[in-house]
């Protein structure tokens, strides 16, 4: 009987304990204000399972820069409200799309309020890390992104692009170092190439 007992005690108290761990959305609001700059290797999962890696820059608010490993060698820039894509093998100008139209604009963003209305559209916890998938309540077409954090202390571990198409990319973030001076010409689109960054 006092097996049962306790079993039944352990069965009623996990999901309690699931639910502690699942860090609250005003918590990850506040890490995410809280993240000025961030120097992080990553690796990103393709939508047709390739694989690319390389070193990532966040200035918060507003910058963002990728660099990736050859054979791809292209640069991905956000500033100034635009993400501009720099691909060393193509004579075309850099690609560039307004930062408002894409996922990566939330964590960008000067004040990061996931409580706002129609915005985070799932709020999970996977059993290691807490899962929150968000949208821009202004440009719902413009795609989601998820993202994953692990807590004590609360980091950005993953997230995930869902595009408008169907498609997912998905980004591994290695250590991240958020105590560096980054210089602002990491984020100028003169600054093309990886060489001079590593």
């Amino acid at each position: 009987m006092k097996q049962i007992a306790f079993a039944l005690a352990l069965t009623l108290a996990t999901p309690a304990a699931w639910a502690a761990d699942k860090l609250p959305l005003s918590q990850i609001s506040n890490y995410l204000n809280g993240l000025k700059t961030v120097e992080t290797t990553f690796t990103q999962v393709n939508d047709d399972g390739s694989l690319s890696t390389g070193k990532l820059w966040i200035a918060r608010p507003g910058k963002m820069r990728f660099e990736y490993d050859p054979p791809d060698s292209a640069v991905v820039l956000a500033r100034a409200g635009t993400v501009q894509i720099f691909d060393p093998k193509s004579n075309q100008p850099p690609e560039q799309y307004p930062l408002k139209r894409t996922p990566l604009s939330l964590v960008l963003a000067r004040n990061v309020d996931l409580g706002q209305a129609n915005m985070v559209v799932g709020h999970d916890f996977d059993g290691t890390a807490t899962v929150v998938t968000a949208q821009d309540p202004k440009n719902p077409d413009s795609g989601r992104i998820e993202l994953m954090f692990t807590g004590d202390p609360v980091e950005l571990r993953k997230w995930v692009i869902h595009d408008n198409a169907g498609g997912q990319t998905t980004v591994l973030l290695g250590q991240l170092d958020t105590e560096k001076n980054l210089s602002s010409s990491l984020f100028s689109n003169k600054n093309r190439s990886g060489s001079g960054n590593r």
